[in-house]
């Protein structure tokens, strides 16, 4: 064997001492999986299983997809498929069809993400509860933790579910904080002040107030650039930190798929939780209105062409079901990070089977 393809053995993900290493996290992955499916079987929820390949991706404006052709058996035109970047269409369609409690553990696709938390294919946990709301989405939250920690050896537990030296407690009950309370508390901004008119937040007003708190913002960008400046930066680091947090009434402009909350009609009733200071799971209160929603796609569009001279198609067929939508909550939780906080693996590779690897590699 000549000495290249002998070093290419040893680097790969499938040499023998590279896969050894790995070898305790992904035992503790099956475990994780089966526990996760015990407390849903638990709980009446039943496991669905829906295609990777949809008409639409998925509509949030900053996640890249992967785009195929599909032909009929004829050579017909080929009709231009999507990678799902979450299984959300789908399986709202499943509750239009009558379905109640239902969860999926699927592969998505985002492309242009590749970091110690972020891969091009991994596993989404997803879950709807017809009838419920978002403090539901918490308790499960919460409870799916526990069950991921109990599940896990002993000899990799260390002292809680972790990530780059910050510890949180599995079965701490989780604090619920208000994004507006969080940037007050560790930034210093008042963020509502920033947004007098919810649907169309001042991006000149926010980086005043983080100047004025200290911190300098980029000169361009629209509000929500920046917030995610400042979020990153200042707030998303001190979340989740001895317990779990639930960082609910997210700005309305932020609704993405979510209703307006009943508790502030400034916010949307959305929930995100976070970990050792890891963003681990989004969750909204489900948006039933398909003009309403037609009308937010249409936003989410027009800023896609704006910013990267392309959109997402619609998926005409998920907003007629949407008509026919129960009230429901849902919740999308990265599985392979749920692995990695319980283990304490340094970076979601450690816990993939096979990581995605470019032809160059």
């Amino acid at each position: 064997m000549n000495s290249r393809n002998s070093g290419s053995r040893e680097t790969a993900w499938w040499g023998r001492d590279t896969f050894a290493r790995r070898r305790p996290y992904l035992a503790a992955r099956a475990r994780v999986l089966a526990g996760l499916r015990g407390w849903f079987g638990q709980k009446g929820f039943t496991e669905v299983d829906t295609p990777v390949l949809q008409v639409s991706p998925g509509m949030e404006p900053h996640l890249r997809s992967f785009a195929t052709r599909l032909h009929g058996p004829f050579e017909d035109a080929a009709q231009v498929m999507h990678l799902q970047t979450s299984p959300e269409f789908a399986m709202k369609k499943l509750l239009a069809a009558g379905e109640q409690r239902i969860f999926q553990i699927a592969h998505v696709f985002r492309d242009g993400e590749r970091s110690a938390t972020h891969h091009p294919e991994f596993s989404m946990l997803e879950w709807y509860r017809a009838g419920a709301g978002t403090d539901a989405l918490i308790d499960d939250a919460s409870a799916l933790l526990r069950a991921a920690w109990a599940a896990v050896p002993e000899d990799l537990r260390g002292d809680g579910l972790r990530w780059q030296g910050r510890v949180c407690d599995p079965d701490a009950a989780p604090e619920v904080l208000t994004v507006a309370d969080a940037f007050a508390r560790h930034a210093g901004i008042d963020l509502p002040a920033t947004a007098p008119d919810p649907l169309a937040p001042d991006a000149s007003a926010l980086r005043r107030a983080a100047r004025a708190a200290g911190m300098v913002l980029p000169d361009s960008g629209d509000w929500e650039d920046l917030f995610f400046h400042v979020f990153l930066a200042k707030i998303e680091p001190q979340l989740g930190i001895n317990a779990p947090t639930a960082l609910v009434e997210w700005p309305l402009s932020m609704a993405a798929l979510a209703r307006v909350s009943d508790r502030d009609p400034r916010c949307a009733d959305r929930v995100e939780i976070y970990v050792a200071g890891l963003e681990l799971a989004n969750g909204f209160n489900e948006l039933t209105d398909a003009a309403e929603q037609r009308r937010r796609f249409d936003a989410d569009r027009a800023k896609q062409q704006r910013l990267y001279g392309s959109a997402a198609p619609l998926d005409e067929d998920f907003l007629a079901a949407l008509a026919h939508m129960p009230a429901a909550a849902g919740m999308a939780m990265g599985f392979d990070r749920l692995v990695m906080l319980a283990t304490g693996a340094a970076a979601i590779e450690d816990v993939l089977w096979a990581p995605v690897t470019p032809p160059e590699s």
